[in-house]
């Protein structure tokens, strides 16, 4: 009997890891493709999931609770190594009007404004597209934005507020990509980018 108890441990721990894994999976994989989907299109994002999912099975160690943070990380590194810039930016696009509902009755103002931000999402530098998906899109705290991107959770702030005020101008100025900078631009232009003409939470990237 004492011959068969590492045996009997070493299946616990396996089973016990079966049980995590397939928890995480279940709670984190539609995230991760929604994630995917947004930066490189629908149709390799079951690639990327599954992918993704292969490294946290042979790397179950590493993956800190809450995993969401660390499956979007791996998944930024397996699109960066297989789409370029372009093919993202392409993608998005046809993601956004996918998500975008159709105008009708009471709701068209509101459905032109969503229809706004996404434009100038598409239009926005890949890196302020990038912040913005994972915080708004994804609902990401910025210290788990941070993880994701590799920068502090300070720079992902300063990332963020940036996009957001150029998110703001590319939609008061048609989203005509590069655009003139905010931050590099007058005190007209500041202001401008603080008013809330459009809403740029999470529920209005959704």
């Amino acid at each position: 009997m004492a011959d068969e108890a590492p045996d009997e441990q070493a299946a616990d721990r396996h089973a016990a890891d079966q049980r995590r894994f397939t928890a995480m999976y279940d709670a984190c994989r539609q995230r991760v493709w929604a994630y995917a989907a947004s930066r490189a299109g629908r149709q390799v994002a079951d690639e990327v999931v599954s992918e993704t999912f292969t490294v946290a099975w042979r790397r179950l160690a590493d993956v800190p609770d809450p995993p969401l943070p660390w499956l979007l990380g791996v998944a930024r590194n397996v699109l960066r190594a297989d789409h370029r810039a372009e093919t993202r930016r392409a993608a998005f696009v046809a993601e956004a009007a996918r998500r975008a509902p159709r105008p009708g009755g009471d709701v068209a103002e509101e459905v032109a404004e969503r229809l706004a931000v996404l434009r100038a999402m598409a239009a926005l530098p890949e890196g302020d597209r990038e912040v913005l998906i994972l915080v708004a899109w994804q609902g990401l705290a910025p210290r788990d934005a941070a993880r994701v991107v590799g920068c502090s959770a300070t720079a992902l702030r300063v990332r963020l507020h940036r996009a957001r005020r150029r998110l703001v101008r590319a939609v008061e100025e048609g989203a005509e990509p590069g655009g003139a900078d905010p931050d590099r631009a007058g005190p007209g232009a500041a202001a401008a980018a603080e008013r809330p003409r459009v809403g740029i939470m999470r529920e209005e990237l959704s």
